[in-house]
């Protein structure tokens, strides 16, 4: 069997931790930053980790991480 290929965008955007669940960026952070507050800035630098339904889509993008 061909082995999957990895979707590329995607394994810059997502990391898998130790117990396999998937971190990312927040989002609404690269643009018109302005009218945002510096504390709604500073909040959105934090690493989350992705919802279970999302996680489960993510891994199916990445399955070699």
């Amino acid at each position: 069997m061909a082995k999957q290929k990895t979707h590329s965008s995607s394994k810059k955007r997502f990391k898998v931790t130790g117990t396999g669940k998937v971190k990312r960026a927040q989002a609404y952070k690269k643009h018109i930053l302005n009218k945002k507050t510096t504390k709604r800035k500073r909040k959105l630098r934090q690493i989350i980790t992705a919802s279970e339904p999302d996680t489960k889509r993510i891994k199916r993008l990445i399955p070699y991480k």
